[in-house]
């Protein structure tokens, strides 16, 4: 077994904090932004969803990797965080299901991966002083890489939209459906898209920097904006876009960076969170039902509440009930809403997979 050979491995941090552990899989070092999730399933899910682009995942959960992979449970092609940190890895896994052990899904994706670290210590120390740069490595040149570590660009005003986007448009979903869609892929898990084609959707996905015409010459009826990684102010040409569809009064949804775009295009402030909220058991109130609802969230940007609240065309639908941050809005008199938080959630519970319901109520009445 590899986990014999296994070296020695560190994380530090851009304040020079090393915390200390053992190398999973392969050698080497990779950069990006610490960040936690505190759910305790769904890793697969998680390590493939594109808004992760550009992060180290810390994982709270003491044990990673027991119940294998399966192609069955991924939100992207590959792997998008830039390497993981955690307590217990399970080089060996027991689902019946499983299709391989997650040592070997890294390998094959070539994860720069840590383990044996004291996470809970970790997850205070960002807690407290927010989210920040870092590094893991089997390195052993603490000064190097020191240096190494202040070239990495800060997330905030950092775009990555383009990093994880198709190329080119293409389909999912049955041709023959009742209702269109244009999608913009920012970002875009492969969850949203299933959850839209059971709802009777045919949906064409388009490349982050997709114009308006582009995306109306589908004849859709509706639109739709990604979640995704990264900052979304410099996401100029989706804010173009989500303002010609509002000023159209065209059906439009927008979850997580998408939520975020709509709010730009409309002269409403996002800014960096000191450390996010990444998780599956967040809970939220539904302001319109008086309901509340456990969802998933995975964000480190938020949309100013008060903005929204003192804007003349919209409400705040949602909060999130451990900050009062802004987690829903929508506008008075145009067909548009969105939500900060994971709806598809993949994982997650299911408490707020309605919103999809809502939007293709809002397309059907549109129609009419």
């Amino acid at each position: 077994m590899k986990y014999t050979q296994r070296k020695k491995a560190i994380l530090l941090l851009a304040d020079g904090t090393i915390f200390e552990g053992k190398s999973i899989g392969r050698d080497g070092t990779s950069f990006g932004e610490i960040c936690y999730n505190t759910g305790m399933t769904g890793y697969q899910e998680i390590f493939t969803d594109p808004s992760y682009f550009g992060q180290l995942m810390l994982a709270t959960n003491a044990h990673i990797g027991n119940y294998g992979i399966n192609d069955d449970e991924i939100e992207s092609e590959s792997i998008k965080i830039s390497g993981l940190v955690c307590k217990n890895f399970s080089f060996n896994y027991s689902r019946d299901n499983a299709q391989d052990s997650l040592e070997n899904y890294f390998e094959k994706h070539k994860l720069m991966a840590i383990s044996d670290v004291d996470t809970r210590a970790v997850v205070r120390y960002i807690r407290d002083n927010g989210a920040m740069n870092a590094v893991i490595s089997t390195e052993t040149d603490i000064d190097a890489l020191k240096e190494k570590l202040k070239e990495v660009p800060n997330m905030n005003g950092l775009e990555l939209a383009s990093k994880v986007s198709t190329t080119a448009p293409y389909y999912f979903g049955e041709e023959n459906s009742p209702i269109k869609i244009s999608a913009l892929d920012i970002g875009i898990k492969k969850n949203i898209l299933r959850n839209l084609a059971t709802r009777g959707c045919y949906i064409k996905v388009f490349p982050y920097n997709a114009t308006f015409n582009e995306m109306n010459a589908f004849n859709p009826d509706g639109f739709f904006l990604s979640n995704g990684p990264g900052d979304p102010e410099p996401l100029k040409e989706a804010q173009e876009l989500a303002k010609e569809i509002i000023k159209r009064d065209l059906p439009l949804f927008g979850i997580c960076l998408g939520h975020q775009v709509i709010a730009l295009a409309n002269g409403i402030s996002t800014f960096k969170m000191h450390n996010g909220h990444r998780g599956i058991n967040h809970p939220v109130k539904n302001l319109i039902t008086g309901k509340g609802e456990v969802t998933s969230q995975n964000h480190g940007f938020v949309v100013k509440r008060d903005e929204v609240e003192n804007h003349n065309d919209f409400e705040v639908t949602h909060i999130h009930l451990n900050d009062d941050t802004l987690a829903g809005m929508r506008m008075k008199n145009k067909n548009c809403f969105s939500v900060q938080y994971h709806p598809e959630a993949s994982p997650g519970p299911h408490d707020s997979s309605y919103l999809f319901d809502q939007f293709i109520g809002n397309i059907k009445a549109s129609k009419k």
